[in-house]
Formats: C-alpha cells, sequence, structure tokens
C-alpha cells in the first residue's frame, strides 16, 4: 500500500513538472511572436459571371415587355394590316399575341425546370419533388468517391507534399523558432530553476529518497556477482562506515541538487548546438514527419466524411451554394427562354422568312465568334 502511495506521488509531482515546463515553453513562445510560422489562406478563385452586364439587364426585362405586348395584343395586333416584300405577301395580324405567349412560354418553361432543380424542397403528393434535394444522398455519394479517388487521395497528396517541399519550409522555419526561443537567457533560466525545484522536491520526500536507494541497491546487486570482490567490497565499506548501504545512498541522494546544479551548466552546450542537430538531421525528420502524415491520411476515410458532411447540409444551404455559384448564369439560361421563345414565335408566324434569316443571322454569329477567337489567339 505504501509503494503505490509512493509511486502516485511520484507520478502527481512528474504531471506537475510536465504542466509547468509546458506552461514556461507557452510564455517564451508568446515572447518570440515575431518570429512565428506565417500561415498561408489561399485565396477564392474570381467569380466568372456574365461578360457584359448590360446583356443580362436587357434579358431582365424582356419578360416584362413580352407581357406588356401580350396585353396590348387584346386591344390592338395589327388588325388588317399586312404588306408585300420582295413579291411575298406578309400579314401582320396577330404577331403581338404569337410572339408574346411563345415567348412568355419559353420563359416559363426554363424558369420551371431551374426551379424543379431545387423546388420543392420537400416530396409533396402531386408536385413531386426537386431533382437535387430528391437525389441528395446519391450526389453526397458520387461527390464523395470522385473526391477520394481523384481529388484527394493519399497517393495524390503524399505527391503534392513532396513537391511543394512544405514539410521542408516548415521545418526551417521551426528550427529558426527554436533557435530564437532556446536563445533567450531568460528560458535558460527559467529552465534550470525549474528542473531543480523538481528534484529538491522529490528528494525532500523520505519515502521517495527511500525508494530511489533502494532502487538503487537493488541494481547494484543484481549487476555484481554474489561472491566478487566488488560486493565484498561495498559490505566492508558499509561496515567501516558503520551506516547501512541505504543510509550511505540516500546521503548520496541528498546532496544530488547540488551536483546536479553544477552539471545543469552543460545544458547550455546542449541548448546550443540543437539546431544544429535539428539540421544535420533534416532528412531523418522530414521522412519521419512525410512517413507519419502518410499514415494519418490512410487512416482518414475520405469518402465517408465528405458524404457525411454533405448529407448533413439540409437542402436550403445545398441551394443557396449551388446559386451562389453560379446564379448569373441560371439568371442567363431563365431569361434567355424568353428571347429563344420569341424566335420560336416568329417561326410560328412566318415559317419560310424566319427559317431563311434566323439561318443567315446564326452564320454570322458563328463566322464573328469564329474570328474573333482566331484574333485572340494571335500574339
Amino acid at each position: 500500500m505504501q509503494e503505490k502511495d509512493e509511486q502516485q506521488l511520484i507520478k502527481e509531482k512528474s504531471k506537475n513538472f510536465a504542466f509547468e515546463l509546458w506552461g514556461l515553453i507557452s510564455n517564451h513562445v508568446e515572447k518570440n511572436q515575431s518570429t512565428e510560422i506565417e500561415q498561408i489562406s489561399p485565396e477564392a478563385p474570381p467569380r466568372i459571371g456574365i461578360n457584359n452586364k448590360w446583356v443580362l439587364r436587357v434579358l431582365l426585362s424582356f419578360p416584362v415587355l413580352l407581357v406588356a405586348l401580350f396585353i396590348t395584343s387584346f386591344f390592338w395586333d395589327f388588325d388588317g394590316i399586312g404588306s408585300v416584300l420582295f413579291g411575298y405577301s406578309v400579314q401582320y395580324e396577330g404577331l403581338l399575341s404569337i410572339l408574346s405567349i411563345s415567348g412568355l412560354i419559353g420563359f416559363a418553361t426554363n424558369w420551371v425546370a431551374i426551379t424543379m432543380l431545387f423546388r420543392p424542397s420537400r416530396k409533396r403528393p402531386l408536385l413531386g419533388h426537386g431533382l437535387i434535394p430528391a437525389q441528395k444522398e446519391r450526389i453526397a455519394f458520387r461527390l464523395a468517391r470522385a473526391v477520394s479517388e481523384d481529388l484527394i487521395n493519399p497517393e495524390i497528396i503524399k505527391k503534392k507534399i513532396q513537391e511543394s517541399q512544405a514539410i521542408t519550409k516548415y521545418r526551417e522555419k521551426a528550427t529558426e523558432y527554436v533557435r530564437g526561443i532556446i536563445d533567450d537567457p531568460d528560458f535558460r533560466s527559467d529552465l534550470k530553476g525549474l528542473t531543480l525545484n523538481y528534484v529538491d522536491e522529490m528528494i525532500a520526500n523520505p519515502d521517495v529518497r527511500a525508494n530511489i536507494a533502494i532502487a538503487i541497491i537493488d541494481q547494484i546487486e543484481e549487476s555484481l556477482d554474489e561472491n566478487s570482490f566488488e560486493k565484498v567490497a561495498l559490505k566492508a565499506y558499509s561496515f567501516v562506515k558503520g551506516q547501512e548501504m541505504q543510509e550511505i545512498v540516500e546521503d548520496a541522494i541528498v546532496k544530488l541538487p547540488n551536483s546536479l546544479e553544477k552539471g545543469l551548466n552543460k545544458m547550455d552546450d546542449f541548448l546550443d548546438t540543437l539546431p544544429d542537430r535539428i539540421d544535420n538531421n533534416s532528412d531523418i525528420i522530414e521522412n519521419i514527419v512525410t512517413n507519419l502524415l502518410y499514415k494519418l491520411i490512410n487512416q482518414l476515410d475520405v469518402h465517408h466524411l465528405v458524404e457525411d458532411n454533405l448529407l448533413q447540409y439540409d437542402e436550403h444551404r445545398l441551394e443557396m451554394l449551388i446559386k451562389n455559384a453560379s446564379n448569373d448564369q441560371l439568371k442567363f439560361i431563365q431569361y434567355l427562354g424568353a428571347v429563344l421563345g420569341t424566335v420560336g414565335g416568329f417561326v410560328i408566324w412566318e415559317p419560310l422568312v424566319s427559317i431563311i434569316v434566323l439561318t443567315a443571322l446564326g452564320g454570322l454569329i458563328l463566322m464573328a465568334d469564329a474570328l474573333i477567337l482566331s484574333l485572340s489567339k494571335k500574339p
């Protein structure tokens, strides 16, 4: 029972020493914040939207124009008006209603299609379920598999770590950081004082001192033969001194702090050479860190990590995530439906003329696009 109490006491004092040592290091770390290892935060890529904002503004106003034309068509719609173009008779009556209805249908169908990507967020008896909310688990699974297999699998991460030489850079910065702390005279003085206090507290306790003495004597006896000259000499020395061997060892232990204080001066030599030792073993240190990181990455289940996080996104948050990344493009597609629907109205009104005009216009647009692209590639 007493032996257990002594062991518990030693553990508690060792734990207190560890806490005090960590506090000492933390205090001196705060004093050396000027050499703190910089944290690199990646910049977000620029958001790619519609190049010409005025195009989007025009498209946004187009459905309003179509509604105005649709209302106008109830009161006036080119009634009885026609003309002859190049010998071809053209009747304009009903043109407003055809164009406005076709354009609004194009706008409405695109709006419904985009809305159905996200809504209804909860399954409804008649309205059904939005595409993304309905396939949320499948999307999360597919995305997680793509990420874990192609984007951040352990082999790719290990390769990127080696290519970036991040461990080398941070090891060099860490060495300079350590050098700045251990070169501080206050740190060395505090470290020596803390070590001496710990030894003093341990030796001042009679039970702990006796326990250490017994352990030392046991080690000595185990290392000597039973009838060896050294063992006989030790017994003779104990007899001449008139003390038990344990008392002699305890007396020596009491004097240990004084000897230790002198020996701690050699700690300066060790601290002076510590940064150089780190540099000299840089390859070993970097290999150890790389292997530890590799083992850690291998233990991570990236697939389930990504999948679980995506599944925790509620439907509204998932919708906002997609819309924030592509809102302009979705609006462009939605309102472009009104323009395309209006173009379809022209085809309904005059199929032959509209097809000829649209074909010529499409050809001109393709030629202009190819010309601009080729000019942009020239130095």
